[in-house]
Formats: structure tokens, C-alpha cells, sequence
């Protein structure tokens, strides 16, 4: 087995499982629910099969879905996170994304930083409008999206570092 295809089958799991068990159970003020899960789609290879990441996307939030009761609103955000991660790439790395050099789980540069943070912003964004969709709610949707993305970035950065492959 290909030891690509195995690291992200392991990661898709482990962080579907730390998202249903520990981080869903973070709820607080109503406002703030970190989702770390998105690093499935934010650290599969930029070389990889861009059809494979949709699905796979899809598979993910619509088993997020499944565990939290949702009724598609995570299949819809990740679907979309991972149909505009090229833009976003292009956007944060410029030419260096290209030539499929980058990579997320090195050293934080600001070009990561703002790749993580527009992914995590355009995810959140798309799941509280869908979740809540009232217009009347926008003050409610937009404060949801700032602050639950602050907490999902926080996360993102500490687990990335916390599982960084080691320097050969």
C-alpha cells in the first residue's frame, strides 16, 4: 500500500475521531466549536488526486454529519473547501504552488498562516450560513465564523506542530 494513501486514510480517521469525541463536546457560549477536522482536506497533498479529495471531502463531512446530526452542512462546507483550495493555494503561495512545493505542516511562514486562516474562514462561513440560514441572523453568523475559526486555527497550528514529521 502506498504510504501516502495510508498517512491520509490515518488521518482522516484520527481526526474524525478526536472531532466527534473531544472537540464536538467543546461548546462554549454557543459561539465557539472548534472543527479541526478540515486538516484532512487542508494538508492532503497538493500533487494529489484533486477528484480523490472531493470525495474523500464529501465522505467526511457527511459522516460528520452523520455523528452530529447536521443534515449536510459539513458535507457542503468541506465539499467546497476542497473544490477552492487550488484558488486559495494560488492566492497564499503564488508561483511556489505551482511547482507543488509547499507544504503546510512546515514552520509557520505568513503564507500559511493566511492559507490556514482563509480556508478555516471560508469553511466556517459556509456552515454557519447553511446551518442557521436566516438573513436576519447575520450578526449571529458572521461572530459564529470569527470566533469559532480563531479556535479552529489555534488548534490547527497546535496539532500541526504537534505531529510534525520529523527533519531527515
Amino acid at each position: 500500500m502506498n504510504s501516502t494513501l495510508l498517512i491520509n486514510s490515518a488521518r482522516f480517521l484520527l481526526l474524525l475521531f478526536f472531532q466527534v469525541i473531544l472537540f464536538d463536546q467543546i461548546g462554549f457560549l454557543k459561539y465557539i466549536n472548534p472543527y479541526p477536522y478540515i486538516l484532512f482536506i487542508l494538508l492532503y497533498p497538493v500533487n494529489g488526486n484533486k477528484s480523490g479529495l472531493i470525495f474523500a471531502s464529501f465522505l467526511l463531512g457527511l459522516l460528520m454529519d452523520m455523528f452530529s446530526d447536521s443534515g449536510g452542512v459539513h458535507a457542503a462546507a468541506c465539499v467546497t473547501l476542497a473544490y477552492f483550495r487550488p484558488a486559495f493555494f494560488k492566492f497564499s503561495f503564488g508561483l511556489s504552488y505551482e511547482y507543488q512545493t509547499v507544504k503546510i505542516n512546515d514552520r509557520l511562514t505568513p503564507e500559511r498562516f493566511s492559507f490556514l486562516l482563509i480556508t478555516i474562514l471560508t469553511h466556517h462561513l459556509v456552515l454557519f450560513i447553511l446551518e442557521i440560514f436566516k438573513f436576519s441572523f447575520i450578526f449571529d453568523i458572521l461572530l459564529r465564523t470569527l470566533l469559532s475559526s480563531v479556535f479552529t486555527l489555534l488548534f490547527c497550528i497546535i496539532i500541526i506542530y504537534l505531529f510534525k514529521p520529523a527533519k531527515r
